[in-house]
């Protein structure tokens, strides 16, 4: 985790920017309920009108309007009006000074407009309301019933003095406590319903003010869906190229390290599980990523946003997105129970199956010769399976989550629906109202849902994450001493003093003994042996592809442990038991170990390894392509080739494992006598099964069971070593050994 944190420091100016365009995006999204909800109780129900003092007013009606104001509320309405003529007009307010207007004339203006425009029974009903000290009878007024408009008989009896003033205000007072009661935005859509009374009467355009409020802001929103589909585009990219960078970093991090490792380190984590590493885990990794960039920053803050415009739309039931959000939640903590332990396990057995594919098809060759192809379907098929089954559990987990977290969220709409229509019902709430409630409580559970989604993704990338960092973490036991020296211009006198070895958590079996000899330029020491008595791992202690236990190995008397590792190995020519060649052409695989190596040192060192007669018979000579593995070339060829590629190097030490066992006699004894003309500088050490092969051999050093039991030239091996005599005879007739006369 927190080298993954490290990796995102590293594109920081990256994550501020998805950051702030995440919070437009969620302020973008946050609004447009908001702007549906004005389109349907402000555009469609109050005619686009917004305020309840209306643009203009007849002169009659303006009169009539202050019938239920007290002072302060006539002297607000008679600043806010300009006359012309015999209609007054609205003067140029702001939103604030407007806002006032619906928070202070509201109340006498819906009072105003009732007693002008209800039947009989209702105003009846009406005036009758209150205590003794407020109720109005038709008595009162000396009439017989109540009109249709009963204003102007209350302003006569006022001016007769047969009314007093202060029980209207006593009756607008107790209107306006009704309607607090009901809510702001119901009383302000009765107060416009008077306005748009007033300018229908006054002449003014209410279609025409529909349309422009309807075309204004539906324009409004248009322009903020294209901001939000712009930060979601802008958004979409950088956390793509963050973690795509990531991704790559990841790659090369481990890549380089596992460069770095010695044959240790990559039998430890085993050539399969390394890569599985480096391509699905790192691929899980940047997935998450994205992931993480787009839904656990932008969730959390749309969440946040719904939760206070749901509490600014006053609508009273937070209590349903509460109760969504808790069975969310509850249903997540079951299913992650269950589905996270799975996730550790899933890697582990992608690496079991790459592995026994691996194995598979690298061993094809064999598995047919012995009629193994069953046996290694049904291995796979077991690896196949576990690793199915793992991933079926976890995909039957997803599958049950989507339906019941949908579930939830649509059952959250219709017990919003229901509640909200008692409450339309009641005249508590409108429909714009619980429309954009709905809209809002579904980005909040949507959020939600997001966030549950990627922490079920996230624990996935965790396992890799540690995997990952296991290998990138993991030092080389084979690295440059403090202040390691640079081979220059080596002679390339090799000495083995009392050298041992044993593998990483063998201690107790020790592969290699008490080990010591000394291997000179211009001589050829031959390493003869068994079947696993430690040939290969003691040439492969020179070039440090191990590390010596105790003792020490030395070049021209400095300690290989003291030598710089390129400098090391580039004084070294290897030609590995394993044949190995890369994809490319002939010409690119010799020049492997030196890149400036001319046309003329590929050739030569092609002529010196036998190699020239076959790649000038080919179509394209030394641009001839080389399959991976080299598998379009014979075993014999593939040897030449590597045997060639070592001498490009110029190098002062040449290491030869086995690696004449695929030439016929006749090229072996071409081949050695060549390399003794033509590199006559270099210190040969060759490992060979073959005694043909290193009769000629300065020194042959005798390994049995990981101690040297001999050493000698050939004549005294025969003569002094059993083991050595033992091997020769096996191979070579005793005429060949001895000579006729001694055989006889």
């Amino acid at each position: 985790m927190k080298r993954w944190m490290n990796a995102l420091g590293r594109y920081k100016g990256s994550v501020i920017l998805i950051i702030i365009f995440l919070i437009v995006e969620a302020l973008c999204d946050i609004t447009l309920p908001g702007y549906t909800s004005k389109m349907i109780d402000t555009g469609i129900q109050n005619s686009g009108i917004e305020h309840v003092a209306p643009e203009k007013i007849t002169k009659e009606e303006y009169e009539y309007a202050q019938l239920f104001m007290d002072d302060e509320e006539k002297q607000l309405w008679d600043n806010s009006y300009t006359e012309n003529g015999d209609i007054y007009e609205l003067k140029s307010l702001s939103k604030k000074e407007l806002d006032n207007l619906d928070d202070k004339l509201s109340g006498a203006l819906i009072m105003n407009n009732q007693i002008s425009s209800v039947d009989e029974s209702t105003l009846e009903k009406m005036m009758n309301q209150g205590d003794s000290q407020t109720k109005i009878t038709p008595e009162m007024l000396g009439i017989k019933e109540f009109p249709a408009d009963l204003r102007p008989i209350i302003i006569n009896m006022v001016q007769a003095g047969r009314m007093n003033s202060d029980n209207l205000i006593s009756m607008k007072n107790e209107l306006n406590s009704k309607l607090d009661e009901i809510g702001a935005t119901i009383k302000n859509s009765m107060g416009i319903a008077y306005a748009k009374k007033m300018d229908k009467m006054a002449g003014v355009d209410v279609d025409a003010i529909q349309q422009r409020f309807l075309w204004t802001n539906g324009g409004i929103m248009i322009i903020i869906a294209a901001i939000m589909a712009v930060a979601m585009i802008i958004n979409a990219l950088l956390a793509a190229k963050v973690g795509a960078a990531i991704g790559r970093d990841l790659r090369e991090q481990t890549y380089e390290n596992v460069m770095k490792f010695s044959n240790s380190e990559i039998e430890k984590f085993s050539t399969a599980s390394l890569i599985t590493r480096t391509t699905n885990d790192i691929q899980q990794i940047q997935q998450s990523t994205t992931l993480v960039l787009r839904i656990a920053l932008y969730s959390p803050i749309l969440a946040a946003a719904g939760i206070v415009q749901v509490i600014l739309t006053g609508s009273g039931m937070g209590w349903i997105i509460g109760l969504a959000v808790a069975l969310i939640f509850g249903v997540l903590a079951i299913l992650m129970g269950l589905a996270v332990p799975k996730f550790k396990s899933v890697q582990k057995l992608i690496d079991n199956v790459n592995r026994i594919s691996r194995e598979i098809l690298t061993g094809m060759p064999v598995i047919r010769a012995f009629n193994r192809e069953k046996k290694e379907e049904v291995r796979f098929e077991k690896s196949n399976k576990d690793l199915f089954k793992t991933q079926l559990f976890i995909g039957k987990i997803m599958s049950f989550l989507m339906p019941v977290l949908m579930f939830i969220m649509f059952g959250m709409s219709v017990l919003i629906i229901w509640v909200g229509g008692h409450k339309i019902d009641e005249g508590t709430l409108q429909i714009g109202q619980m429309t954009s409630f709905i809209t809002y409580s579904m980005l909040i559970v949507m959020s939600f849902l997001m966030l549950t989604m990627l922490a079920l993704i996230v624990p996935r990338a965790m396992v890799a994450a540690d995997r990952i960092d296991e290998v990138i973490t993991t030092e080389s036991s084979i690295k440059n001493a403090d202040n390691a020296v640079e081979l220059n211009n080596p002679k390339g006198v090799v000495e083995f003093k009392n050298v041992n070895f044993a593998y990483d958590g063998a201690e107790g079996d020790i592969v290699l003994k008490d080990i010591s000899f000394k291997a000179e330029p211009g001589k050829t020491t031959a390493i003869i042996g068994s079947t696993g008595c430690g040939k290969t791992t003691l040439i492969q202690l020179i070039p440090r592809l191990y590390d010596v236990t105790d003792g020490e190995i030395t070049i021209d008397g400095i300690n290989v442990k003291d030598i710089d590792i390129k400098s090391l190995r580039k004084a070294i020519g290897y030609v590995p038991q394993k044949r190995i060649l890369f994809s490319g052409t002939i010409a690119t695989n010799i020049a492997y170990g030196n890149d400036d190596a001319t046309m003329e040192d590929i050739e030569k060192a092609a002529k010196i390894a036998q190699a020239e007669e076959f790649i000038e018979s080919k179509e394209d000579k030394y641009d001839s392509p080389i399959s991976q593995g080299g598998t379009n070339v014979s075993g014999g060829q593939n040897q030449r080739l590597q045997i060639a590629r070592a001498l490009a190097k110029h190098p002062k030490i040449l290491l030869f494992d086995d690696s004449f066992s695929a030439l016929d006699m006749k090229t072996d004894k071409l081949l050695r006598e060549t390399l003794s003309k033509e590199v006559k500088d270099a210190t040969f050490i060759i490992v060979a099964q073959r005694v043909g092969t290193i009769i000629d051999a300065d020194q042959i050093i005798v390994l049995d069971e990981g101690s040297i039991v001999g050493i000698g030239t050939h004549e005294e091996l025969l003569k002094n070593c059993e083991t050595y005599r033992e091997i020769a005879e096996s191979q070579l007739s005793k005429e060949e050994l001895y000579g006729k006369e001694v055989a006889e």
